[in-house]
């Protein structure tokens, strides 16, 4: 079957440009890169060397979280920490619950990030609450009522603010109106932007994050469809939060960061990863050189034919991996779902893009379903490069076509060997959604509010759960990421205060204030208790 790619290409959505410091995002800017600090915000040395050192990786906007005054007045002298020490990179305030921290902070940060979900509404409840239309329209008098303050002085100082929905921390209000769905994460954002519209504030850009990247890609398009209906045209920060850590957390961040990024979305991106915040900048970069080699190819957003963007790919459609064989290789047939060796399938088409695969296979089936034919798609695709290049680039492509529901089938092949092939292969199935292969692990990459070591908690948790396919495990540094940021795992362990473990069990605390030193012994308990446990083999 002919099929051209010409008329196929990614055009990057045109926004107005949002200055952070003496950065611009959107507009003719770069994609611009972000990463957060771990340290203790009133520290200002140990947060100010790490700030330097993000710079020195190639990161231009570093965020430091803000619980409170201290942490508020403390922007400013880590401000002067680095201005002494030559570094000029935007300085931003994460905050969550405590307006008074935002109206402090803004006075020394460049761009102050607050959550819809909890700026000015308490912790989610997950118990329904009804509102009439009269209570509803009290409720956002009240939100502009609180909000304005901020925006005034960020208008007066030209600080610019990122309205930073999370999947996981929507409010009741919101939740019960609209459920906790990516069509309520972009009301949660559009209640906030219509107050700042209203006031005169175009200063501002969006979020949409969630640990898992299909509702992310989702909740970011329907968002541009809105503003796109709208007339607007505000920046987009990327990311996929809680992502976790090594070959997976790279992976996910990359299929929802960078699908987005390919339809032309996006202009700032964070990799969101439960490692040291320095090892958050080079897979970033990598996927932004992914994105600048693909520039002008592909399909303009929104128009190819016959995909419904805002439609959830069916979780029960065929969905298979195939792996071409190794010269010579004894691989037990067992271990993978099937071979390729190169022959034609009449009931398959295996399909190798010459250029693009993300926009030259919806080109292809666009053209299957024009025609009719409906026999199984698998892709065949060849990556070079590092395995860090390998995990960004698959992720991109490949993921983007597996969270549509677009595929039947992949086959990746290049420089590694099959076990990595194959181990990769997987991993792109089940942060798509389509499979479960091992344990999913959504972890938050730490900031000042941690309660605990939380990279090597991470990988101790890990190496001890990591064998229970269909169990997720969310492992939070602190209560503002749980229990709503841990979306739908099974399993959470939350920190809930110096040395101490809250335990959770799907959105129920079932333990408090757990000893760090037995929280792992209990938490393998309660997955034993729910019958989801399964010795390793």
């Amino acid at each position: 079957m002919n099929y051209c790619v010409s008329t196929f290409r990614t055009v990057r959505r045109p926004t107005r440009e949002v200055k952070v410091g003496g950065i611009g995002i959107g507009g003719i800017n770069p994609i611009r890169i972000q990463s957060m600090t771990t340290t203790d915000t009133r520290d200002i040395e140990a947060t100010g060397r790490q700030i330097i050192a993000l710079a020195e990786a190639g990161c231009e906007i570093a965020r430091v979280t803000v619980q409170g005054r201290r942490e508020a007045e403390s922007c400013a002298e880590i401000k002067n920490f680095l201005a002494a020490r030559g570094c000029q990179i935007p300085l931003v305030a994460d905050i969550h619950f405590y307006p008074p921290a935002a109206l402090l902070a803004a006075e020394s940060v460049d761009k102050v990030r607050i959550n819809p979900g909890n700026f000015l509404d308490r912790r989610a409840t997950f118990q329904r609450v009804e509102y009439d239309e009269v209570s509803y329209l009290l409720e956002l008098e009240r939100l502009e009522e609180g909000v304005m303050p901020l925006v005034e002085k960020c208008k007066r100082l030209r600080r610019a603010i990122r309205i930073g929905t999370n999947h996981g921390s929507l409010s009741d209000r919101i939740l019960s109106r609209y459920g906790d769905t990516p069509r309520g994460m972009v009301e949660s954002a559009l209640e906030f932007a219509r107050i700042f519209r209203k006031a005169g504030f175009h200063d501002f850009l969006f979020s949409m994050k969630s640990s898992h990247p299909v509702v992310m890609i989702h909740a970011y398009r329907l968002l541009v469809a809105e503003m796109m209906q709208l007339g607007w045209d505000y920046p987009l920060h990327l990311g996929v939060t809680e992502a976790g850590e090594g070959m997976d957390g790279r992976i996910k961040s990359a299929i929802g960061t960078g699908s987005l990024l390919l339809d032309g979305l996006g202009d700032t991106i964070r990799f969101s990863l439960t490692e040291d915040p320095v090892e958050e900048i080079a897979p970033a970069r990598a996927l932004v050189r992914f994105f600048e080699e693909r520039e002008g190819r592909g399909v303009e957003p929104f128009v190819e034919v016959g995909r419904d963007p805002f439609h959830f790919p069916d979780k029960t459609r065929f969905v298979s991996l195939f792996l071409k064989k190794e010269k010579g290789a004894a691989v037990p047939e067992e271990e993978v779902d099937g071979f390729w060796d190169g022959a034609p399938d009449p009931n398959i088409h295996f399909v190798q893009p010459k250029h693009s695969a993300l926009h030259e296979m919806r080109a292809f089936l666009s053209r299957c379903r024009e025609e009719g034919d409906e026999r199984k798609v698998v892709l065949v695709q060849n990556y070079e490069g590092s395995p860090e290049d390998f995990y960004i680039r698959a992720g991109a492509e490949i993921g983007a076509l597996l969270a549509d529901g677009l595929l039947d089938g992949i086959c990746i092949t290049g420089p590694f060997s099959l076990s990595f092939l194959r181990t990769v292969g997987y991993a792109l199935l089940q942060a798509a959604g389509k499979r479960s292969v091992k344990t999913e692990f959504i972890s938050c990459p730490g900031c000042g509010r941690t309660l605990f070591p939380l990279q090597e908690t991470a990988r101790r948790i890990r190496e001890r759960t990591g064998h229970l396919p269909g169990v997720k495990i969310a492992v939070m540094g602190c209560i503002v990421n749980g229990p709503g940021e841990m979306a739908d795992a099974d399993f959470g362990y939350v920190g809930s205060k110096p040395g101490k473990v809250d335990l959770y069990v799907g959105k129920e605390r079932v333990l408090k204030d757990v000893d760090a030193e037995e929280a792992d012994e209990q938490l393998v308990a309660l997955i034993k208790a729910q019958g989801k446990w399964r010795e390793k083999v």
